[in-house]
């Protein structure tokens, strides 16, 4: 494929743009050469500035369960800006998005709206040391709920030793305050409870790991999560930002059967648009201002656009029926046609897969967590995702993330995908 126009557009960029994006996996640094320009997308497709068709499985990575450009959600961004764009007032349709939401998701009461998954996350991890009184957190190596200060730390020397800053501009002071533990193990996090008795405010953990690539909680972890909170008082947050009305219309909660003290939303619940919100019970948002003391605002929170956006994706979400079934089906149709041309070519592979989430490594060790997402062969990542990419298929520029099923997919779009794999497998 030519890609004359994306590389002249990426070099304008980088004069103006840190890096030339302004999202860094964006780049393509992990997998080399030049990003790719978006000019248009509809349906399962995205057309960049040079005039190329790609059948896209990262879908602004996550929030296109429906498809690119799906006609209700334009319609209603459409007619909601003829009546102004922003206002810093209440409107009715946050009442109307936040009681949907509330019918749609287990163990929750009350629902607030900010502006991304980021700033979701970081209001819940104050909100529940407001509310805690405490305030050390534990969070999972390999998840990612944002750019938040609390969130950017690596592991220190062991298991119940403090992390440390993994970015320049962290302080040590907030690096103090987060526990680092092993996705899907238990062990660790107890540790972590034990020699920081009374201090834990909450865990944070993505339910179904999309950031080290496609990774499901292992069979009783999330209840062992539960329990561990409940034993020494502390919150469970669920970071739903990729899962939620995703893997089900109430999310993880409602897939798996346990319940969250505060939820994360974003990417569905905006229909594409700038969205986040996070939710919990009466007496957890009560503490919330103006209700209660911990702080939170947002001058764009609730903006008119992106409300009336997420209400139509989740009208849609909610009246399907069958939306559920067909997006897991499609996405295990995927993965049989993917296994067996990877099993056909005697090539080392592992495929994650959960409802419409999945992801290959390119490794024969069970992944379960980043240590086992890191251990793949990222040379080969590199030579498939640049082998789909020329033949029409774009999936995630990193082998360390999640890719995202759309309904808009056709089985003609998915045999096209697996075709790709077939003549990219040679090249392995």
């Amino acid at each position: 494929m030519i890609y004359q126009r994306s590389s002249a557009l990426f070099k304008d960029a980088e004069r103006v743009i840190p890096g030339g994006v302004n999202s860094p996996v964006r780049a393509f640094k992990a997998v080399g050469g030049t990003p790719i320009f978006a000019k248009s997308a509809s349906g399962a497709y995205v057309y960049d500035e040079d005039g190329n068709r790609f059948i896209d499985y990262i879908n602004s990575w996550g929030p296109m369960l429906l498809g690119h450009a799906f006609p209700p959600v334009v319609n209603a961004v459409i007619d909601r800006a003829r009546e102004g764009t922003s206002y810093g007032m209440p409107t009715k349709l946050e009442t109307e998005i936040a009681e949907l939401g509330v019918s749609m998701v287990p163990n929750i009461d009350k629902i607030r709206f900010v502006n991304s998954g980021t700033e979701a996350c970081m209001s819940a991890i104050r909100l529940a040391r407001g509310f805690s009184q405490k305030e050390k957190i534990i969070k999972f190596a390999g998840c990612y709920h944002g750019h938040s200060d609390a969130f950017l730390i690596q592991a220190g020397s062991g298991a119940v030793t403090f992390g440390s800053p993994n970015s320049p501009g962290v302080t040590q002071g907030t690096a103090k305050d987060t526990l680092l533990a092993d996705y899907n193990d238990l062990v660790s996090v107890q540790r972590l409870f034990k020699a920081n008795k009374d201090e834990i405010a909450a865990i944070i953990v993505e339910p179904v790991a999309g950031n080290m690539g496609c990774i499901p909680p292992q069979q009783g972890f999330l209840e062992g999560l539960r329990q561990l909170c409940d034993e020494y008082d502390a919150l469970l947050i669920f970071d739903e930002v990729m899962t939620g009305f995703r893997l089900a219309k109430g999310g993880v909660q409602e897939l798996k059967g346990v319940d969250a003290d505060i939820v994360c939303f974003g990417k569905v619940i905006g229909g594409g648009l700038p969205v986040g919100a996070f939710a919990a019970r009466n007496e957890i948002m009560d503490v919330l201002a103006p209700s209660g003391p911990v702080y939170q605002a947002g001058t764009l929170s609730g903006n008119p656009l992106a409300m009336a956006a997420g209400l139509e994706m989740l009208k849609a979400i909610k009246l399907d029926k069958g939306l559920m079934n067909r997006l897991e089906e499609k996405t295990k149709y995927l993965h049989q046609g993917m296994a067996d041309v990877l099993d056909r070519h005697n090539i080392d592979y592992t495929i994650n897969r959960i409802g419409s989430m999945i992801s290959v490594h390119f490794c024969t060790e069970e992944v379960v967590d980043f240590k086992t997402a890191a251990a793949g062969n990222n040379d080969t990542f590199k030579t498939f995702f640049h082998g789909m990419l020329n033949r029409g298929i774009y999936i995630a520029p990193s082998a360390f993330e999640s890719w995202f099923i759309t309904d808009a997919l056709s089985y003609q779009d998915l045999n096209e995908t697996i075709a790709a794999v077939e003549e990219v497998a040679k090249e392995l």
